[in-house]
């Protein structure tokens, strides 16, 4: 790194990111308390997931005119509003829940537009794509913390999940703090040219390289949530097995191996050229969602595992590939890639619609794998990553 005392708010800043991905135990744990059908539980997800649809090219914009630092303060800022309002509202209504949720969203999202191409500025050069992997670690442990947290605190303090508001509420507060204190040097901008709506929808439809890292992303994250989301659904179906008691030790697994990979996935990367372990990790994750198709329970768990190896650095490497290749628009494709997040609104949806005409979860599966089959083939397109 650069400077390890600039990283340091960065790095607290994707482990705030993580607590977003919170949103997918919310939902589950909140379900039964406040009696939500499928389909509403369905949409609060939904709700939490299209914000990076809705705001993150207009805070690429944004971001342009004033600076990365400065939203990465605005994230942190509206993710710590939607975590204490439930601390003081005593979140006893489904309306304050969702209101949490939608702003939860919203400041990941916002997160996700600055930290991701500012992590470019504070690392040496040609370590872009390893310390974003690190970092996508790092966000890997707030992500886990959505699912380890809750049962600790039932069985260990005799609290409920609602722990998790003071506790994230306490990390950004922190966050926010060192950040004020931190002084970044952001990458200077080389051109005089501004970004706005018209130069990404530009940059989208007129570069294909764009156009097909930006699908690229929005196909993962709709493969990550559907996975994680489909697999205690998988276990109950396939081997009856109880989702309150053990179905979610099951995405427990696939978020351990997503922490696991991301770790050594930033230190292959001081080897590895980023393209070549894109396609390593891809052929990782369809092997393992193969898998699934088995049909045996142990086998299955080892599929779960292999699958969030295989996911693990599949963001980081497409992230990091398009913005080494055009800096000076870091931007506007941040914009773009994380507007990309969206899939994970749309993907599980597709996921749960095929299951249901199916009439079977592990039919399902073949959604994701799909996904992850196109980013393969992208890894291929060696010409286009190169000309971005």
């Amino acid at each position: 790194m650069k400077n390890s005392t600039k990283s340091l708010p960065v790095f607290l800043a994707f482990i705030c990111m993580g607590f977003g991905d919170a949103i997918g135990p919310f939902v589950g744990l909140a379900k039964d308390e406040f009696q939500l059908t499928d389909f509403v539980a369905g949409f609060v997800t939904f709700a939490g997931f299209i914000m990076f649809g809705i705001l993150s090219v207009p805070m690429g914009i944004y971001q342009d005119k004033k600076s990365k630092k400065h939203v990465l303060m605005l994230g942190l800022i509206v993710a710590l509003i939607g975590l204490i309002l439930p601390i003081f509202g005593r979140l006893n209504t489904f309306g304050l829940f969702l209101i949490t949720v939608i702003l939860l969203g919203a400041g990941a999202a916002i997160l996700q537009v600055a930290g991701n191409p500012l992590m470019r500025d504070v690392s040496s050069e040609g370590k872009y794509s390893r310390n974003l992997s690190f970092a996508q670690f790092v966000k890997a442990i707030g992500s886990l913390s959505g699912t380890i947290i809750p049962p600790l605190a039932v069985a260990y303090l005799g609290m409920d999940w609602k722990i998790l508001f003071p506790i994230y509420s306490s990390v950004i507060l922190i966050t926010i703090i060192i950040l004020l204190f931190t002084r970044v040097n952001e990458s200077a901008k080389t051109n005089d040219r501004s970004a706005s709506f018209k130069s990404c929808m530009k940059l989208l439809l007129e570069s294909r390289m764009v156009g097909l890292m930006v699908l690229g992303i929005f196909l993962y994250v709709g493969a990550e949530v559907a996975v994680s989301q489909g697999v205690p659904l998988y276990l109950k179906e396939q081997f009856n097995v109880n989702i309150q008691e053990k179905g979610l030790l099951g995405t427990g697994v696939f978020f351990t191996a997503l922490l696991i990979g991301r770790f050594f996935g930033g230190l292959l990367l001081n080897w590895l050229k980023p393209r070549l372990f894109l396609i390593l990790t891809t052929v990782l994750a369809s092997i393992g969602i193969i898998g699934i198709f088995v049909g045996i329970q142990s086998v299955s768990i080892i599929s779960f595992f292999i699958i969030g190896l295989g996911f693990a650095n599949i963001f980081p490497l497409l992230f990091s590939i398009s913005i080494d290749a055009m800096p000076e628009r870091s931007n506007e494709l941040s914009g773009l890639m994380v507007t990309a997040i969206a899939g994970g609104a749309f993907i599980p949806i597709i996921m749960n619609l095929i299951s249901k005409i199916a009439g079977s979860t592990v039919i399902g599966f073949i959604v994701p794998l799909v996904c992850v089959i196109y980013i393969l083939m992208l890894s291929f397109v060696k010409p286009a990553v190169q000309k971005i």
